[in-house]
C-alpha cells in the first residue's frame, strides 16, 4: 500500500514539474521588441522607468493618462512608439504596464495601482492590443468609475462596458476581431492593416502582410485616438 502511494505521489510530483516546465518554456518564448522601438528610449522623449510602469509625459503637463497593456507574448517596449506617437499628438500622458511573463491576464488589475499613485490626473483610459485590450476591457467594464474610456487595438469590448465610451481600432486583414465585434459606434478599420503592426515586433505567426507600412497604420490609429479623446473631453 505505501509502495502505492508512493508510486501515485511521486508520478504527481512528475506531472506538476512537467506543467511548470512547458509553461516556462512557453512563455519565455516571446516576440522581442525592434530596433525602432527600442531607440524611443534612447532618444530626448522624456521616458522615466517606476516599478512595472514606463511613463511617457508630455512636455506640458496634463491631467489625462492613457493606461496602456501590451498584447500577449510581446516584449512590452514594443508599445513605446505608438504611445510616444499618442503623446505628442494629444498632449497626454500615456503609461505602459510591464506584464508578469509578458502576458496581461495575469495582471489585468494592474490599473488599480497605478490610478491611486498619480493623484493630478483627473481623467483616466485604459486600453491595450489583443489580449491586453481584452484584458483593458474587462478591467473597465468592472471599474466603470475610474476610467473615462477605453482603447482597443486589434481587441473588441470584452464584458460589459458601453461602447459609446469605447474606440476599436482594427486592420483590414485582422478579421478575428471583425468577425466578434456586435457593436457599431467607435469603430475605425484600417484598409490594408494586420494585427501585428499595432506594435513593433515583427510579424506575428498566422498574421497576414499588411500592405500598409507599420508606421502609416500606428499614424491612422493614433489620429482615431487623439479625435475620440477630443470628443470625450467635450
Amino acid at each position: 500500500m505505501k509502495k502505492c502511494v508512493k508510486i501515485v505521489l511521486i508520478s504527481i510530483i512528475s506531472l506538476v514539474v512537467l506543467l511548470i516546465s512547458a509553461f516556462f518554456i512557453y512563455v519565455s518564448d516571446y516576440y522581442k521588441a525592434d530596433d525602432v522601438a527600442i531607440a524611443v528610449m534612447h532618444s530626448d522623449a522624456v521616458i522615466s522607468f517606476q516599478d512595472n510602469m514606463t511613463i511617457l509625459s508630455p512636455t506640458t503637463s496634463s491631467d489625462t493618462a492613457l493606461i496602456f497593456y501590451p498584447g500577449a507574448k510581446v516584449e512590452y517596449l514594443a508599445y513605446l512608439p505608438i504611445l510616444e506617437k499618442i503623446k505628442h499628438s494629444s498632449g497626454i500622458t500615456c503609461i505602459l504596464v510591464r506584464m508578469p511573463f509578458n502576458m496581461a491576464i495575469f495582471d489585468a488589475n494592474a490599473a488599480d495601482k497605478i490610478i491611486d499613485q498619480f493623484p493630478d490626473i483627473k481623467n483616466w483610459y485604459i486600453g491595450g492590443h489583443s489580449m491586453g485590450g481584452a484584458m483593458a476591457s474587462d478591467y473597465a467594464s468592472k471599474h466603470k468609475g475610474r476610467v473615462k474610456g477605453l482603447i482597443l487595438l486589434g481587441a473588441y469590448i470584452y464584458g460589459d462596458y458601453p461602447a459609446e465610451k469605447t474606440l476599436t481600432v482594427y486592420g483590414t486583414f485582422n478579421t478575428s476581431v471583425a468577425d466578434k465585434i456586435d457593436y457599431t459606434e467607435n469603430i475605425v478599420v484600417i484598409e490594408g492593416g494586420n494585427h501585428a503592426q499595432f506594435g513593433n515586433y515583427g510579424k506575428q505567426k498566422g498574421d497576414p502582410d499588411a500592405t500598409i507600412s507599420s508606421v502609416e497604420q500606428q499614424s491612422i490609429a493614433v489620429k482615431a485616438i487623439k479625435e475620440f479623446l477630443a470628443k470625450r473631453s467635450d
